[in-house]
Formats: structure tokens, sequence, C-alpha cells
């Protein structure tokens, strides 16, 4: 699968998520990319899957239609995030193609 990760999300999470392909979105010039843009950018270059920490994007985005899985932590906090590394990598596996997901952190 390749994933995005969004500027908050911490990048050391990239190696738990092996073997699928993860970029950052500081890696692609589009951290100036908000929200629905940044979502659209991601669909038309073939991402599957976008992880944020932005909690609020499900509320501020129509998610219905898009074909990108759309995954929230809810904490940016690496120590934190890294306990759940595991169960953050099934969840995300067993995301439908336009669902989303979220884990309580």
């Amino acid at each position: 699968m390749k994933v995005l990760f969004d500027p908050g999300t911490p990048v050391p999470l990239r190696d738990h998520l092996q073997p699928h392909q993860v970029d950052t979105a500081h890696e692609l010039a589009w951290s100036e990319l908000m929200n629905g843009r940044l979502l659209d950018q991601a669909e038309s270059s073939g991402y599957e899957a976008f992880i944020s920490t932005d909690q609020n994007l499900k509320h501020q985005q129509n998610l219905s239609d898009r074909r990108i899985r759309v995954f929230v932590l809810t904490s940016t906090s690496w120590p934190k995030i890294r306990l759940r590394a595991d169960e953050i990598r099934d969840r995300l596996e067993s995301l439908e193609e336009g669902g989303c997901g979220e884990v309580d952190i």
C-alpha cells in the first residue's frame, strides 16, 4: 500500500508499517497543502492511505467520495504512538478503500 503521512505524523512510524511504501508530505514538498487539497494531491498521485494527526479532518472534509483510506491518530507523541504501532498497522490494513479509521492514543 502506498501511504502518505501528514506533517504532524511522527516519521518513525514508517518503520512499523513495512512492507508498505510510506512518504511524508514534507518529503514531497506538499507541507503547504491543507486538508482537501492535500487529499486531492495524494489521491491523484496514487496514494491509497493517508495518516493524519488532525482530529478534525473527518469533520472538516467530506470523505464519502474519497478512494483514499484516511486514518487519524489522536496524538503526535511518538513514545505513545510507538506503543500502539502494531495496532495502527493492523487497523490501517483492515480499512477498506475510502474508509476512515482512528486510534485513540
